[in-house]
């Protein structure tokens, strides 16, 4: 049984946001990490990867969308996205394996909550798309094969943090480390004690805008540090853009 859970999603391959919300005093004590997907698509990719794999077995990984882009483009593979299509050509042969290997969903039993599942999307699909105020008849859908002894779900995937009730069972979106929506810096979670916790880690938005621009080989990274840690898209937009995936 786990006592705390420091949960992070949506590195996108930032590492100075990253390594920001890791020095968090409750990050640093927690008894895990878990990170909920797409890891190193974005701007600095094998930097990231090398810093979650340095926090050792404290860290668990779980698969998202982007990941397995980034091993199929590793593999030969295009994508639509051009950061992951540099990010994927960028990597290591240990590090494509890595996250080839990653797991989806994965459950923890954590004290105070009992078994929680940590997805990317949904339990069910790494890029399914679920937002605060998707109806609850796709909630049901999306939960269908969870047993009834999962009263938590965290997830991440839409890079927008928010916790809920879904008729009794508990879900948790902690935002965006990488890429967010709203506004910039980092956001996280904090699971202890039978209590969730929203956070958010503020960062130097010029020094680290300049960091990435400095040590990333990305020939877009000005134009993608600007868009992204800058978090130019409201999250009012993002909502608008991901609606009509959630059947709606």
């Amino acid at each position: 049984m786990v006592s705390s859970i420091a949960v992070l999603s949506d590195v996108h391959g930032v590492l100075p946001v990253l390594d920001a919300v890791l020095a968090e005093p409750d990050v640093a004590r927690a008894d895990r990490i878990v990170v909920t997907g797409d890891h190193a698509a974005g701007p600095m990719p094998v930097e990231v990867l090398d810093r979650l794999v340095s926090l050792g077995d404290r860290a668990v990984l779980v698969r998202g969308n982007a990941d397995r882009e980034l091993v199929a483009v590793a593999r030969g593979g295009t994508s639509e996205h051009p950061e992951s299509l540099w990010a994927g050509r960028q990597l290591r042969p240990d590090q494509v394996a890595l996250l080839d290997a990653l797991p989806h969903p994965v459950r923890l039993d954590v004290d105070g909550f009992g078994p929680v599942v940590f997805c990317h999307g949904t339990p069910r699909d790494d890029g399914e798309v679920v937002l605060v105020d998707t109806r609850l008849e796709r909630w049901a859908e999306v939960f269908a094969d969870l047993g009834d002894e999962v009263r938590t779900v965290v997830c991440g995937h839409t890079h927008m943090p928010f916790v809920r009730l879904v008729d009794r069972r508990l879900v948790v979106n902690s935002g965006s480390i990488g890429m967010p929506y709203g506004r910039p810096g980092g956001s996280w979670a904090l699971l202890r004690d039978g209590q969730v916790s929203l956070r958010h880690t503020s960062i130097d938005v010029d020094a680290v805008v300049a960091e990435v621009v400095r040590r990333s080989a990305y020939g877009r990274r000005a134009e993608w540090a600007d868009e992204y840690v800058r978090a130019r898209h409201s999250d009012a937009a993002a909502v608008q853009a991901f609606g009509p995936r959630d059947g709606r």
